[in-house]
């Protein structure tokens, strides 16, 4: 039986928590820096109306969050994760490089902000941990301005045909072994493909997002690894 959302919430928080220290070098190593360039492609959309204030949501240890910043100096930029231990990490790295993001931990279904706070929010890889996708895209919209702008760059279940059987087994086999003998967490990279293959198809988030109310259109990145749906109000 699947768990409760509070005890998935729980569990995803631990995990992350655990593997803060080592999330960075992972993600590039595991992605092959393929990470790198679908955070850029997502920037350049969410920047795209030019919004003045922007929310990253699952912010994690802040890369998206500093790119936006330094791409939109003018733009208020706030970033929000339930892991505390990532949250230090970005406040460390926002501080190095000279940009000015406030880091704060927050729940993404319950968000301590007013009704149209942000043009802008941004998702990178957070979505699929969230326990529920229709609260938190209702949590979403409250928080957007009229005409605002949802980024959500998520990895969808593998594609189909010879690339996506290869991609497979990689993801479900390699990248677990690697991810675990890294950071010490078997379990958080046995959960990464488990939640992948959980996930919806593209189609269907598209769908869940029009439900809430964006018009939506998504593009899949790198022979569809990774997918990034655009939502506007």
């Amino acid at each position: 039986m699947a768990a409760p959302p509070e005890e998935k919430a729980r569990r995803v928080q631990r995990m992350f928590s655990e593997i803060a220290p080592r999330y960075d070098l992972l993600n590039r190593l595991l992605s092959f820096g393929a990470d790198l360039r679908w955070r850029r492609r997502a920037v350049a959309l969410a920047l795209e109306k030019g919004p003045k204030r922007i929310l990253d949501l699952a912010t994690g240890t802040g890369d998206l969050a500093l790119l936006l910043k330094r791409a939109a100096p003018e733009a208020e930029v706030v970033g929000v994760d339930f892991a505390p231990p990532m949250l230090e990490i970005a406040r460390r790295k926002a501080l190095s490089q000279g940009l000015e993001v406030a880091f704060q931990e927050a729940d993404a279904l319950a968000l301590p902000f007013p009704d149209g706070s942000f043009d802008a929010v941004t998702i990178a890889f957070g979505f699929r941990n969230f326990a529920d996708y229709r609260k938190a895209l209702e949590e979403l919209v409250r928080v957007l301005s009229p005409g605002g702008r949802l980024l959500i760059l998520e990895f969808p279940p593998p594609p189909k045909g010879v690339f996506g059987l290869v991609y497979r087994v990689y993801f479900q086999r390699v990248l677990p072994f690697l991810g675990g003998l890294i950071s010490g967490s078997y379990g958080a990279y046995r959960y990464l493909p488990e939640s992948v293959e959980a996930f919806p198809e593209p189609e269907a988030l598209k769908a869940l997002m029009e439900e809430a109310g964006f018009r939506v259109r998504y593009e899949l990145l790198t022979f569809g690894v990774a997918a990034l749906h655009i939502g506007d109000l």
